[in-house]
This record gives structure tokens, sequence and C-alpha cells, in this order.
């Protein structure tokens, strides 16, 4: 996936560096750049917080980088 090298490559970071965030490998993450893995929403959900987008955004499902407002209802499943 090009987007996430760009928005990696944007924050001047190393693929190893976003592993370390993600704890994972680097070999792993870099399977999810180049697309040979497919993501886990869990790793999705960590990547749009991350680099403050919205996984359509990670997924190329949309062009707007913005991420969309928070839920109400992660605000009650958090308490």
């Amino acid at each position: 996936m090009n987007r996430l090298k760009d928005l990696r490559e944007d924050k001047d970071l190393l693929q190893k560096d976003i592993a370390k965030y993600l704890n994972m490998s680097q070999t792993g993450y870099s399977k999810y750049e180049v697309g040979t893995n497919d993501i886990p929403t869990e790793i999705l959900k960590k990547l749009a917080d991350f680099y403050n987008t919205s996984i359509d955004y990670l997924l190329c499902l949309t062009d707007e980088r913005k991420p969309y407002p928070k839920s109400i209802l992660i605000d009650k499943n958090s308490k």
C-alpha cells in the first residue's frame, strides 16, 4: 500500500520505527506496505490514529485524508 509508505515518509520515519510502534518486526510491517499481507483491523486502527487519518484513507477508499469525528460509542465503551 503506497499510502502507508507515503505517510511514513512524510514523517521521516523508517519501517522499523512504525514496526516498533506496532510491536512487530520490520519484516512483518513491510509486508503491509507492499500489500503482501492484509492488515488486521486493530493494526489499521492504530495506524489511522498514529497518522491522524481514517482507515478508509489507508485502504484507498477515499482521498480525504482528514479523519472522521470520533464516535460517541468509543467514549461510552472506554468508561
